[in-house]
């Protein structure tokens, strides 16, 4: 429904901010670190997620596309809800995170306030290998990083993904359409993952 908002910060509290942009003042419920971020009285692009239930819309704001993916990991996961994404979120950076859920470092999520052992747990078991960021391949080329997330969709962890799209990129021709080089890549990553 609403992908951004841009405006101007007018004002910040502890857990959002308020973004005026034209006639309208938005409120928006943000991770702590990232209203940090946000320049008061500057303008600012917050990236959206809406939150619908039947007595309760609440919009929720990030920074940038890997906060907003990390926030919607994180609901995934059994016994985090919107709220509760926001607080872990607040209690960690975004590089903690994700280098303890790589480490499979319970201890370290333990740590982050509001965050109990049951959950941490599942987190890493739900989470390992989903926030990984797409070093492997230009970040700028959108068509490998929609390929990316299509093989996490399909199961795939993110970092043996990029790596396989990253090795599948160096054997197609490079005389092909792009249309055609994204096909042969892709199918050659997923030949590469399934061990085919």
């Amino acid at each position: 429904m609403f992908n951004s908002i841009r405006g101007v910060v007018s004002g910040k509290g502890g857990e959002g901010v308020f973004i005026l942009s034209g006639d309208i003042e938005w409120e928006i419920a943000m991770p702590s670190n990232d209203i940090q971020t946000l320049p008061m009285n500057g303008e600012c692009r917050v990236l959206t997620w809406l939150y619908h239930r039947e007595d309760q819309m609440k919009l929720f704001g990030f920074c940038n596309e890997n906060r907003r993916n990390t926030f919607l990991e994180l609901i995934k996961v059994e016994g985090i809800g919107p709220k509760g994404a926001l607080k872990i979120m607040s209690g960690i950076s975004q590089d903690d995170l994700e280098r303890a859920l790589e480490n499979g470092d319970l201890a370290r999520l333990e740590a982050v306030p509001g965050l109990g052992k049951k959950t941490a747990q599942k987190m890493l078991l739900s989470l390992k290998g989903k926030l990984v960021q797409v070093q492997e391949i230009d970040s700028d080329s959108s068509p490998y990083n929609d390929l990316v997330e299509a093989l996490v969709g399909m199961g795939y962890d993110r970092r043996q993904a990029a790596q396989a799209l990253a090795k599948a990129e160096k054997s197609v021709a490079s005389d092909l359409s792009a249309d055609e080089k994204e096909k042969l890549i892709f199918k050659e990553a997923v030949l590469k993952l399934s061990g085919a």
